[in-house]
């Protein structure tokens, strides 16, 4: 069975995003958002990546 990146239904604080990679990767979400907010305060390109990821990233039904 292979692994997919999809956007967390159960750990989401906005849209899942961080949820899903931390459930991918299985790490902590806490982390995945703190990096998340290192990587927007450093020039802003990670507001970006998240609203690309939002659209990109299926959902889990």
């Amino acid at each position: 069975m292979t692994k997919r990146l999809y956007r967390s239904e159960a750990d989401q604080k906005i849209a899942g995003v961080c949820g899903g990679i931390a459930e991918y990767f299985n790490i902590d979400s806490t982390l995945v958002r703190l990096g998340w907010v290192v990587f927007s305060l450093m020039g802003g390109s990670g507001i970006l990546a998240y609203i690309i990821a939002i659209i990109i990233m299926p959902r889990r039904y």
